[in-house]
């Protein structure tokens, strides 16, 4: 009972934390707490990918409003465990996460295309525990993946961190994209991962994620052969108890 009324009144408070020129459609909010649940709005869906490989623990999501182009939602949790692993991202999917379950959005695009990947991102972060605000880019030398399409690589943009959460890999250097400096990692398992870590926190941002590739393709390697198929946007938690509510959320694809 508890958490229905959490969920209620995140569900009641999102659209009025929208820019005047949103007029969101309510919805009734809907939940789930089961791992690899979706929900599907409209061009985007939610989905609660729970890993937890070394701790035990929940994590729930839930819808709270959309328009055409944008979205409202939530997520809460509470791990314990390896605070080294992470246990669950619960997030937004523009395109492709292990699978399609929404209209494509405009994805996959040929990075050669040179497509804006334009995004605005505003949340309340919890103020405790181990967790990163993350953006999730997936790459692959297909032109559509299946559901088992392993992927070539994974660009990770950290927006928020606390808890002494760590990225994957080793530090190489400190770079500027889009005017803000970013922390980047590199790593591997099983694909290649990139993860530029913002080097203050922030709760709202706006950005092209089409410039992150940009940067890899002029100083990584990264091959313009290769598609974005999916961007998704949450929450990677590694210990501890929190919520994280989207008061808005938008990502589109388009030619420059």
């Amino acid at each position: 009972m508890r958490l229905r009324r959490l969920l209620t009144r995140v569900a009641l408070a999102g659209p009025l934390a929208l820019s005047p020129l949103l007029v969101p459609a309510p919805l009734r909010a809907t939940t789930t707490c089961e791992r690899d649940g979706a929900i599907v709005m409209g061009r985007y869906w939610l989905n609660n990918d729970i890993e937890a490989p070394a701790g035990s623990g929940w994590q729930c999501l839930w819808d709270n409003w959309r328009t055409r182009t944008a979205i409202g939602w939530g997520t809460s949790w509470s791990w314990s465990g390896r605070p080294d692993t992470v246990k669950a991202f619960a997030s937004s999917v523009l395109g492709w996460r292990w699978g399609w379950k929404a209209s494509t959005g405009g994805l996959p695009t040929r990075l050669s295309d040179d497509q804006d990947v334009k995004t605005a991102w505003r949340y309340q972060a919890p103020r405790s525990g181990s967790f990163a605000v993350a953006y999730d880019l997936w790459l692959h030398d297909v032109a559509k993946p299946g559901a088992d399409s392993t992927p070539t690589d994974e660009v990770l943009v950290w927006t928020y961190r606390s808890g002494g959460a760590e990225p994957l890999g080793t530090k190489v250097g400190t770079v500027s994209v889009g005017g803000d400096g970013w922390d980047l990692y590199e790593g591997e398992k099983g694909w290649q991962i990139y993860t530029f870590v913002r080097t203050t926190n922030t709760s709202s941002v706006k950005l092209d994620l089409g410039d992150f590739l940009d940067y890899l393709r002029s100083n990584l390697g990264l091959s313009p052969a290769k598609y974005l198929s999916g961007v998704a946007a949450g929450a990677e938690v590694f210990t501890g108890s929190g919520q994280l509510n989207t008061t808005s959320y938008f990502t589109s694809i388009a030619r420059r």
